[in-house]
């Protein structure tokens, strides 16, 4: 599965919250409302979620392992950095 469309909408005058994307796989799959959050370490990605009836966040799409996870990081960082230079 290989990424084929990152849309990056950047958020202002947010500590955390620095933007949320749009990614395109395969140019025939999207997953949307995925956030990008500045922590200790570094910008890193947070999937969509959505509350259960308990109050706890659960993703509803997310990588099934972490070179999937580390390859997307990768690739929507990098569009970010672009998107944020220009």
């Amino acid at each position: 599965m290989e990424v084929t469309g990152v849309k990056i909408y950047p958020v202002e005058n947010n500590e955390k919250l620095k933007a949320f994307v749009s990614v395109i796989f395969d140019d025939c799959f999207v997953v949307k409302d995925i956030k990008i959050i500045k922590g200790e370490k570094g910008l890193f990605l947070a999937m969509p979620s959505k509350k259960d009836k308990n109050g706890v966040y659960k993703d509803i799409a997310h990588p099934l392992n972490s070179e999937m996870r580390e390859k997307l990081e990768r690739i929507v960082i990098e569009e970010y950095n672009k998107t944020v230079q220009q």
